[in-house]
């Protein structure tokens, strides 16, 4: 599935007249490799009078899962591209693609499979650059509950968040063979680990940068000490084959016939993988970065999110943010049919042609590529991170 051929109009923002500046390579496992970092560059040569305003909505609140747009603002690479970005916290009750749709934002945030929903419904959204190239979605369990695949979920109390995020445990449960309305009991789980650990869950929702951090940042009462990854079970839906298409960017379908807007949104992309860069370059930057923005859980918590999400997005072969026709199409097939309690899917027909386009992604690129920014980030290699209790 492609999108029509946008038609771009850039005003001054020509790759030719950009600055070559320079990116180096990753962390070590306990210092961060300063002399490696990501160089801030110089702003187009044009000079910014008037900065565009840019609202961005987050699908969640302040923490590393959105480093990079943190990144992107505080290292002024938004500015260098001539805008003023503000960034919008997510939270429970907010829908970024429906805020998107509303007019209420310039681009959201949103999981693939979510945002598809909304566009069928009638959302006029489009996916403009595919940030996460993997699914991060876990299901944990004790080593006692012997669940090791989707199958082994059968007469189990299986947790799940709703809100859209449940839509690979169905796929992996349909993979499996396994009726959702009848061979296991699903419950519905806070955005935290309390189910599992309480015993009330037998096998809980997690992102590997987020919730099973959480469970390695408890206390383990017949220890003392904090719980290790030897005391669980982890399915990953990666690995079984139905992992979706997770944190993308998305832009207004009606208002990407604006050639000013193409522009506006081609700089955004382009300044929001710059910080992505940065982050993946500058671990534990980005990790003060995002606490000092007011995330909610702490210091080491953070670090073992920002480490954890540079796994989904790097190393990234076709550069950071390309839509890989296989992955979509993986998701897009999953979401037609994998079989929730009522029988119904998530998606009753194939998303339209018009649903995504690497025209703006592929800009954004030749743009970095330019300025001497590593898009690709084949040298990557994740840092060791040690957790604290309560990821403080």
């Amino acid at each position: 599935m492609r999108k029509k051929t946008l038609k771009f109009a850039f005003a001054g923002i020509a790759v030719m007249s950009l600055v070559v500046g320079a990116c180096g390579g990753s962390d070590d496992e306990a210092t961060e490799d300063t002399s490696a970092a990501t160089e801030e560059t110089t702003a187009p040569v044009e000079e910014c009078t008037t900065p565009t305003p840019v609202k961005l909505q987050l699908q969640w609140f302040t923490q590393a899962q959105f480093a990079g747009y943190y990144a992107a603002q505080d290292q002024g690479f938004y500015a260098d591209q001539c805008l003023d970005v503000t960034i919008m916290e997510g939270a429970v009750d907010i829908t970024p693609q429906n805020v998107l749709a509303d007019g209420q934002a310039d681009f959201a945030i949103s999981w693939v499979s979510k945002a598809l929903a909304s566009r069928e419904g009638g959302a006029n959204i489009v996916n403009i650059a595919q940030v996460f190239q993997r699914s991060g979605t876990l299901q944990v369990s004790f080593k006692d509950k012997n669940i090791k695949s989707a199958a082994d979920f059968k007469g189990k109390k299986i947790g799940n968040w709703g809100f859209g995020n449940e839509f690979e445990i169905f796929a992996a449960l349909t993979k499996a063979g396994l009726d959702p309305a009848k061979d296991v009991t699903l419950v519905q789980q806070q955005f935290d680990m309390a189910g599992l650990l309480s015993g009330d869950i037998d096998a809980a929702e997690a992102m590997t940068y987020n919730e099973y951090a959480q469970v390695l940042e408890a206390i383990n009462p017949a220890t003392g000490a904090l719980y290790t990854a030897d005391d669980f079970n982890v399915v990953s839906y990666e690995a079984e084959g139905v992992g979706m298409l997770q944190d993308a960017i998305w832009a207004d379908g009606s208002r990407l016939e604006d050639p000013a807007y193409v522009d506006t949104a081609t700089k955004f992309v382009a300044a929001s993988l710059q910080g992505w860069a940065f982050c993946r370059d500058n671990v534990e930057t980005c990790r003060d970065i995002v606490v000092s923005k007011g995330s909610k859980l702490g210091a080491s918590h953070q670090l073992w999110q920002m480490n954890e999400v540079n796994k989904l997005i790097w190393p990234a072969a076709g550069g950071a943010g390309m839509i890989d026709a296989a992955a979509w199409e993986r998701t897009a097939s999953l979401s037609q049919s994998a079989k929730n309690l009522e029988g119904g899917t998530v998606l009753t027909k194939a998303p339209d042609a018009g649903a995504y386009t690497n025209d703006i992604v592929t800009a954004a690129l030749a743009m970095l590529d330019a300025m001497g920014v590593d898009t690709t980030g084949s040298a990557y290699m994740p840092i060791a991170v040690e957790l604290a209790e309560g990821g403080n």
